[in-house]
């Protein structure tokens, strides 16, 4: 894909993984807009950058917020990217815990609804905005990277909720590249391991020298920027499509 007088929306881009790939699209020369939840970070965001860069508060499985960020993106470009960021987890623990207690059925519902359900919602209305797109000489419309985990193919113990949203991410990725093939639109997602996002950095110390132990090499926690930059490989890669790339130093996480 060409990049020029292109935009983009990056969902939960004023966290740690998503602020790195609006900077990096930015500088790529793509118009960007920040949705995110925390609508004060989206729009200082967007201010701290400048010209083509809009900030948009909002949730990721509410239609209407979602239409806002798309006519920003329309206005200030061809709409041919989406980046899924969002997501989160609603809590932890074992299918069945202590004392014999069951998983918390309302912790798994909302983790699903902030991974899963919202990565669908967004994909759905943005695709449909970028099939009305001109296609280029090889038919193409525009690009969709969603974000899963390492959890959704390994997760560890206590990790149910968040490892199922990771994993039906990852389920998504083939069906919507078939789906989305007489568009032109190609799909791909990218599965972190251990990133050193600011919250992550916040980590004792101790915690995040027991993460690096696990990692072949680089030996050292992964770095936002390269997410950002996995991203634009997705993006200038018209044959990358249809495929979920981990990006975790050849971690993998040993069972406990």
């Amino acid at each position: 894909m060409q990049l020029e007088a292109k935009s983009a929306i990056v969902t939960g881009g004023a966290g740690g993984l998503g602020a790195a790939t609006v900077r990096h699209l930015h500088e790529l020369g793509v118009s960007v807009v920040v949705f995110d939840q925390a609508s004060d970070r989206a729009e200082a965001l967007a201010e701290e950058l400048g010209s083509g860069v809009a900030g948009i508060g909002g949730d990721i499985n509410d239609d209407s917020a979602v239409t806002e960020a798309i006519a920003a993106a329309q206005s200030m470009g061809t709409l041919a990217v989406l980046v899924n960021v969002a997501g989160g987890a609603a809590g932890a623990g074992r299918l069945v815990g202590r004392g014999g207690v069951p998983h918390d059925k309302q912790s798994f519902i909302d983790t699903m609804t902030m991974n899963a359900f919202g990565t669908f919602n967004v994909t759905r209305l943005v695709a449909a905005a970028m099939s009305v797109n001109e296609p280029n000489e090889d038919g193409q419309r525009g690009v969709v990277v969603n974000t899963a985990s390492i959890a959704g193919m390994e997760g560890q113990t206590g990790q149910l909720a968040y490892a199922s949203a990771k994993a039906a991410i990852l389920g998504m990725t083939l069906p919507m590249a078939r789906d989305m093939a007489p568009l032109g639109i190609r799909v791909c997602a990218i599965a972190p391991g251990t990133m050193g996002t600011p919250l992550m950095e916040m980590a004792p110390e101790a915690m995040k020298q027991d993460l690096v132990a696990s990692i072949v090499n680089p030996k050292r926690l992964g770095r936002p920027e390269e997410f950002a930059l996995l991203v634009e490989s997705i993006l200038r890669n018209d044959y990358l499509n249809g495929e979920n790339i981990r990006l975790d130093g050849a971690l993998r996480f040993p069972p406990k």
